[in-house]
């Protein structure tokens, strides 16, 4: 199933309810929102952050989790992960030896799991990797979505072909999944790092530096590449011309993974409960959904479009093997790129223990 996609992290430092700043473990229990009638909308997928990386996760720093802690899973605001949150708020997610951290960006979750404050996260599989080179024993047990289109390179008028951007300002983040994006984008156009200017901001300035005329070229991602389309941005490259390689994953430690068994089946269960809720009646999810993503409920499905979010049987697949071949080649190009120390041996990257049966 493809919906649509990306962004926001400011919205998680904002916002009210249910989202904690302080980032210690949500317990409220919010009761469903309305659903008034809603028009036909296109599906499709994704919508929020990335603000990751520069992070020194030296091994000593991720400690035990303190004895009788339950399963603390940290994840910011990010349509991939709400399915969670929606089975959180509609009471299908175990009751007891389970907690969901908000923060408000993955940088944050991984300085929580270091810290031994979270015992897993919702990552970007760069961002894993980056994250088990530092010290970080991470397993990949859930594929919550994969960009199909959501993340993308918008550029001025005059910009046509890849090759133009020679000499050009290309805005993005100074985060494993920006510079992963642009290596490809770099790559593509068979120039270098060199042969342009790298412009380096925080995604939630993207609107406004492009407004200013303080880039040619911006790396983004849904919703907010649709705002700068509405600027005059034109797309000339995304995640569709990377297939199978920008995933987000549950990744948890992989020393706990035998102590939190049975919560972790429930959470894994709970997500697929809401895609099956998802898929069944879109617009009453999207309702349901709109409050944790400050978006009016007739646009959250909008906000999910250039996702696919893998099923059961799409997941097994991934788990058990296709996830790890393309580790093995994005480790390769990480490593040739300066993102990684030294390759990946992807031991223990991912299991598909925790996955429900197939009927």
């Amino acid at each position: 199933m493809a919906l649509d996609r990306r962004q926001y992290e400011r919205l998680s430092r904002s916002s009210s309810g249910d989202s904690i700043a302080d980032g210690t473990p949500s317990q409220t229990d919010m009761s469903p929102l309305s659903a008034p009638p809603l028009r036909t909308l296109p599906t499709g997928r994704r919508a929020f952050l990335r603000q990751v990386s520069g992070l020194a996760l030296a091994p000593w720093l991720a400690g035990c989790a303190e004895p009788g802690r339950p399963l603390t899973i940290a994840n910011q605001v990010w349509p991939g992960y709400e399915l969670m949150r929606l089975a959180q708020r509609e009471g299908w997610l175990p009751k007891t030896g389970l907690a969901l951290m908000d923060v408000a960006s993955s940088k944050e979750s991984l300085q929580a799991l270091a810290e031994g404050r979270a015992d897993g996260a919702g990552l970007t599989l760069d961002e894993l990797l980056s994250a088990r080179a530092s010290g970080l024993p991470l397993t990949a047990v859930l594929v919550f979505d994969v960009s199909a289109g959501a993340d993308a390179l918008l550029v001025r008028p005059g910009i046509v072909r890849l090759p133009d951007l020679a000499g050009k300002r290309i805005g993005v983040e100074e985060t494993p999944l920006g510079k992963f994006i642009l290596h490809h984008v770099l790559t593509a156009a068979g120039l270098t790092p060199g042969d342009v200017t790298l412009v380096y901001h925080n995604h939630d300035r993207h609107l406004d530096i492009w407004k200013a005329g303080g880039v040619d070229a911006l790396v983004t991602f849904e919703p907010g590449a649709s705002l700068l389309e509405a600027q005059g941005a034109h797309r000339l490259f995304d995640s569709r011309q990377m297939p199978d390689t920008v995933f987000d994953v549950l990744a948890v430690r992989s020393d706990t993974l035998e102590k939190h068994g049975e919560a972790l089946r429930g959470l894994v269960a709970g997500h697929f409960r809401g895609l099956e809720h998802l898929r069944a009646n879109p617009q009453d999810a999207a309702f349901r959904m709109a409050r944790r993503l400050k978006l009016p409920g007739q646009d959250v499905l909008q906000a999910f479009r250039g996702l696919d979010l893998p099923d059961l049987h799409a997941n097994r697949r991934y788990l058990n093997g296709t996830l790890a071949a393309v580790a093995r080649q994005l480790s390769g190009i990480m490593l040739t790129a300066g993102m990684l120390p030294v390759p990946d041996r992807l031991e223990r990257l991912s299991s598909a223990e925790y996955l429900p049966r197939e009927d």
